[in-house]
């Protein structure tokens, strides 16, 4: 049943990026500025979200994982990132913080371009 939440949760993500994407091309014009609004109010929602379902308002480990992994996962794996680079911020952890968040940048960076090349190639 988890993962069937988690399906449908995504499913909405994924709905709400490209209306969000959508929304800024058409008002500010094309370019990436739609998937920067997505990624910022998604690592919001998700650090909101996380910190706020912790203490203050209880739910359910599924609803928790809906939101999370589901909606905001859908939305945008880039507000994951975020949140997981803040807890080890959080924990002290530097190290691992800037190796997660640099790495992430430049190992994607890396692997867009090699994905690039290789269907150009084809």
């Amino acid at each position: 049943m988890t993962l069937l939440w988690i399906a449908i949760g995504g499913a909405i993500g994924s709905v709400g990026r490209y209306g969000v994407a959508s929304w800024a091309a058409q008002r500010l014009g094309p370019g990436p500025l739609g998937i920067f609004i997505v990624n910022v109010t998604g690592a919001f929602l998700i650090g909101f979200v996380m910190i706020a379902t912790e203490n203050r308002f209880t739910l359910s480990l599924d609803t928790r994982r809906f939101i999370a992994v589901g909606l905001l996962g859908g939305y945008t794996t880039f507000s994951t990132l975020m949140y997981e680079t803040m807890v080890l911020v959080e924990a002290g952890d530097y190290p691992r913080a800037i190796a997660n968040s640099l790495g992430s940048l430049a190992v994607g960076l890396v692997a867009v371009a090699l994905g690039i090349a290789l269907a150009r190639a084809l």
